[in-house]
C-alpha cells in the first residue's frame, strides 16, 4: 500500500491545519499592511480596519478566491517529475504551508511587514532544489519574483512622492487651501474610483468567470469612477466651513481625505481577499486534489468551496488576533501619516498593482505598500522617515526567501523520515 492510500487522510488533515495558520499569517502580516496606512492616518481605528477586513477580505477570498487555482504555485516547480512520488509533493506543499506560517508568525511579533507571496514561494524553492533536484525549480521564475524587491517598493514610492507633491501643490500651498479642496478632491475621488476598480476587475474577478481585457476593464472601470465621483461631491458637500480659519480649514480637508481612505480601505481588502488567499489555499488545493485522485499529480485543481471558507476564515482570525503589530509599524513608525498622506501612499500601492497586472510583473501588496508609505515621507523630507526602521524592514525582506526554504527544507525531511516514501 502506498503512502497515499495509507495515510492519505492524515496528511490532509495536518495540511489543513498549515494552511489555516498560513491564512491566519496572511492576516496578521499582509491585511494588516492594506489597513496599516488607514489606521495610522487615524481615517479608521483599529477595530474598524477588523470589521472592513472581516467583511471585505472575507468576501474577496470567499467570492472571488478561485474556481481553478494552479496547484503548482507561480509555475516554480515542474510537475513532471514528482508524477511517479506524488507524496514528495504533499510533503513539500505542507512543508511550505509550515514554513511560511512560522516566519510569517515570526516577523509579524517584530512588526516586520514581509510578503506572504515571497514566503510561500522561498518554502517551496527551498523543499523543491533540495528535497527533489535543483533542475525541478524554474529560476528563471525565482529571478523574476526577487526583482520585484526593488520594482515595486521603488515605483509605488514614486507615484506616492508625485501624488502627495501634487496634494500639497494644489490645496495645501494655495491661498484658500479649503476651497482649492473642494475643488481639486472630486477629481481624486475619480482617481481613487478608477484604480480600486482596477485592481479589482483585473486581480479580482477573474476567479467568478468575468475575465475582462484590459481595455474592457478600463471602460467599466470609468463608469464606477464616474458614479463614485458622484457619490464623493455629494458627501463633500456636507463638510462646510463654519470658522474661517487655517487649522479649521485643514481639519476639515483632512476630513475629506479620510472619506477617501476609508473607500481605499474596503476596495483594497476585497482586492488583497480574492488575491492573496491563494498564497495559503494553493498548496492546500494541490494536496487535496492528489489524495483525492489517490496520487494523481495535475497542474490544475477544482477549488472546493471549503477550502476558499477555510483561508477567508484564517484571514479574519489573524487579523483580528495579530494584526495591530505591523498596522503599527506601516501606520506610524515609518513616517507620521494624515488622511492626505495616506491616501497618497495607499493609491500609490493599488496604482503599482493594476500596472503590475497589466504587464504580468510580479510584484508583493507589502512592498508596495512600504514604497508608498516611503514616498510619502521623502516628499516631506528625508527627516520625516524613520530610517532604522526602514532598514529593519529591507532587511527582514532580504532574509523572507532564505528562511522559508531552510525551514521548508527542514520540515520536508522531518515529514519524509515519518512517513515513508513509495
Amino acid at each position: 500500500m502506498g503512502v497515499i492510500e495509507e495515510f492519505g487522510s492524515t496528511l490532509l488533515i495536518l495540511t489543513v491545519c498549515f494552511g489555516f495558520f498560513m491564512a491566519w499569517g496572511v492576516g496578521a502580516n499582509d491585511v494588516a499592511n492594506a489597513m496599516g496606512t488607514s489606521v495610522g492616518a487615524k481615517a479608521i481605528t483599529i477595530k474598524q480596519a477588523i470589521l472592513i477586513a472581516m467583511v471585505f477580505e472575507f468576501a474577496g477570498a470567499y467570492l472571488a478566491g478561485g474556481e481553478v487555482t494552479s496547484t503548482i504555485r507561480k509555475g516554480i516547480i515542474d510537475p513532471e517529475l514528482l508524477s511517479d512520488e506524488p507524496e514528495l509533493l504533499v510533503y513539500g506543499m505542507m512543508s511550505a504551508l509550515l514554513a511560511a506560517g512560522i516566519w510569517l508568525f515570526i516577523a509579524t511579533t517584530y512588526g516586520w511587514p514581509v510578503s506572504t507571496t515571497h514566503s510561500i514561494v522561498g518554502a517551496i524553492v527551498g523543499f523543491a532544489s533540495v528535497g527533489i533536484s535543483v533542475d525541478a525549480v524554474n529560476w528563471m521564475k525565482v529571478g523574476n519574483i526577487a526583482a520585484s524587491w526593488v520594482v515595486s517598493p521603488v515605483l509605488a514610492g514614486t507615484v506616492a512622492f508625485f501624488l502627495y507633491m501634487s496634494v500639497r501643490r494644489f490645496v495645501f500651498d494655495t491661498t484658500d487651501p479649503f476651497a482649492s479642496a473642494k475643488r481639486v478632491i472630486p477629481f481624486y475621488i475619480f482617481l481613487v474610483g478608477f484604480v480600486i476598480s482596477m485592481v479589482t476587475m483585473v486581480k479580482g474577478l477573474k476567479h467568478i468567470g468575468l475575465d475582462l481585457t484590459f481595455q474592457q476593464a478600463i471602460l467599466y472601470s470609468m463608469v464606477v469612477a464616474g458614479l463614485v465621483c458622484l457619490i464623493g461631491v455629494v458627501a463633500l458637500t456636507r463638510i462646510k466651513r463654519v470658522v474661517a480659519s487655517l487649522n479649521h480649514d485643514i481639519v476639515n480637508i483632512e476630513r475629506m481625505f479620510g472619506v477617501l481612505m476609508l473607500f481605499t480601505a474596503c476596495a483594497m481588502a476585497f482586492a488583497h481577499g480574492s488575491n492573496d488567499v491563494a498564497n495559503a489555499i494553493g498548496p492546500l488545493a494541490a494536496v487535496n486534489s492528489i489524495i483525492e485522485s489517490g496520487g494523481d499529480v495535475v497542474q490544475k485543481a477544482r477549488m472546493p468551496t471549503w477550502i476558499l471558507f477555510l483561508g477567508g476564515a484564517g484571514i479574519v482570525a489573524g487579523l483580528a488576533i495579530y494584526g495591530y503589530r505591523v498596522m503599527q509599524t506601516i501606520g506610524t513608525h515609518i513616517t507620521e501619516l494624515t488622511p492626505s498622506s495616506g491616501f497618497a501612499a495607499e493609491l500609490a500601492a493599488a496604482t503599482t498593482v493594476v500596472l503590475a497586472s497589466a504587464y504580468s510583473l510580479p510584484v508583493s501588496t507589502t512592498h508596495t505598500l512600504v514604497g508608498g508609505v516611503l514616498g510619502v515621507g521623502l516628499a516631506k523630507g528625508l527627516h520625516a522617515l524613520n530610517l532604522r526602521v526602514v532598514g529593519t524592514i529591507f532587511l527582514s525582506w532580504l532574509v523572507t526567501l532564505p528562511a522559508g526554504a531552510i525551514l521548508a527544507i527542514i520540515f520536508f525531511y522531518i515529514f519524509k523520515a515519518i512517513f515513508g516514501t513509495g
